[in-house]
């Protein structure tokens, strides 16, 4: 029943992926609510500064490659000089689309939309400074941080915005460059390291770590590099930086400690995200951020003080927008005492890099830490006819099960196509079903989904 002493039952703060579906949930849920957003455009960072212009940029550089693999269908070369804004075309379009698209979704549910900078007052009151000036203080039962985060900066990278670049700014390039150093092997790096080689743009990965995306099998990153190499890349691992700046006259040089140098037109910092509590003045209500850069909450998304939340990147990984999705929807039904059950551990995972790579589940070294012995199928996707006329014959899909080969673990695919067919595996996980599903359904051909059949065969064929 709505607390009249209170101007929102809920408010939220951020609109990005965990912020819409708080706010929409909880309006489903009867209560008056309202969203604060800082920025002009609805749908936080994660879209319009990340997302949606990466996925832009990555369809074009795919589109590049496929010209470039085609080249006796058609004499094709990316001209020098390329505008960066020729490549991440329609993006004002798309933004636009997706920006009126997520308002309707939240006036439909009568959120009430609060365009402003909003900072903790105590527990039950929140601040909002318009764009104007105008300042107005909120009495809250409950509110959901969802603020997001910001790139991370090394005390030893000075960021420019325009030489030396991080995430955020890294679509601000007017030119494609001949040349880019990419610091960082994680997620973002990663995406942004393939799709500019894609481009033909010689481009050099450096990290401390032998190989990236270190939370995946050993096997899927060594698959992963062979092909950013294939395109031309250059990986460096195990390479610590030590110094980084720009030479004042046309590049940028990376210093390493084992005396390696590296020089590029420019320079993208990907060293990870940090939680975004800019002007929130969490400290009035008792909070701070943990050693990790994060929001602490317990499993109920509920920070130390009983009625705020957090959900989102700003409590940390996997800090991907569907978690964050279900994160929000979460927290929202748990402040208003609606029971939700355990958050599913099957939610797939998709990195959008060329080539793609997802996953769903355990991996196998994780499966081997809590199962010990287990039975792992592969296939290559130079198995299945799809693989060769896709020209996408360097992937490759594992499906990891128990000691016995019967229950799915886990299922890792890395390929053009993998954030797609991934989700055949986390139906079958879902349903509980076990790995023979694979060998008794009939797949259409030719697919890659085909190379789930293949990689059963072999755990059934391994089986004790």
């Amino acid at each position: 029943m709505n607390n009249s002493s209170y101007d929102y039952d809920v408010m939220v703060i951020g609109s990005g992926p965990a912020g819409q579906k708080s706010a929409i949930q909880a309006a489903k849920l009867g209560q008056r609510v309202a969203i604060v957003e800082r920025d002009k455009l609805f749908g936080g960072a994660c879209v319009h500064r990340g997302t949606i212009p990466s996925k832009t940029l990555r369809e074009n550089a795919l589109r590049v490659k496929h010209m470039r693999q085609n080249a006796a269908l058609a004499d094709f070369t990316l001209s020098e000089n390329a505008e960066m804004s020729t490549l991440v075309n329609r993006l004002d379009e798309v933004l636009k689309a997706h920006d009126i698209y997520m308002r309707s979704q939240v006036d439909r549910e009568n959120v009430e939309r609060i365009h402003g900078r909003a900072s903790f007052v105590d527990t039950e009151t929140i601040k909002i400074t318009k764009v104007g000036g105008e300042v107005k203080a909120f009495r809250c039962k409950n509110i959901i941080i969802a603020t997001g985060s910001f790139p991370r900066t090394p005390d030893n990278i000075p960021i420019d915005h325009e030489h030396i670049l991080d995430s955020d700014s890294i679509l601000s390039m007017l030119y494609l460059p001949a040349s880019l150093t990419v610091l960082g092997g994680g997620v973002i790096a990663s995406e942004y390291a393939t799709i500019f080689q894609a481009l033909g743009v010689k481009v050099t990965m450096i990290d401390r770590y032998p190989y990236p995306l270190g939370f995946l099998d050993v096997d899927m990153t060594e698959t992963f590099v062979k092909a950013f190499e294939a395109m031309g890349g250059t990986w460096l691992g195990n390479h610590d930086v030590e110094k980084v700046y720009w030479d004042d006259v046309s590049e940028v040089v990376t210093e390493c400690k084992n005396g390696t140098v590296v020089r590029s037109q420019k320079l993208l910092c990907a060293a990870g995200r940090i939680a975004n509590v800019q002007n929130l003045d969490i400290e009035n209500v008792g909070l701070s951020l943990s050693d990790r850069g994060i929001i602490a909450v317990d499993e109920q998304l509920r920070t130390a003080v009983p009625n705020i939340f957090a959900a989102g990147d700003i409590i940390g990984p996997p800090s991907l927008a569907t978690t964050s999705m279900e994160q929000g929807r979460r927290a929202a039904c748990n402040a208003l005492e609606i029971e939700v059950g355990d958050m599913s551990q099957f939610i797939p995972i998709g990195i959008y890099a060329i080539p793609e790579l997802s996953s769903i589940g355990l991996t196998e070294k994780q499966a081997r830490e809590q199962y010990g012995e287990v039975i792992v199928g592969n296939a290559s996707f130079s198995e299945v006819a799809r693989g060769h006329i896709s020209g996408n014959t360097e992937g490759m899909l594992k499906i990891v099960a128990d000691t016995e080969g019967k229950k799915i673990l886990g299922v890792m695919i890395v390929g053009e196509g993998s954030t797609e067919v991934v989700h055949i595996g986390q139906m079958a996980m879902l349903c509980n079903a076990e790995v023979d599903i694979f060998v008794s359904s009939t797949f259409n051909f030719p697919t890659l989904a085909e190379a789930y059949r293949i990689a059963a065969l072999e755990i059934l064929d391994k089986r004790p």
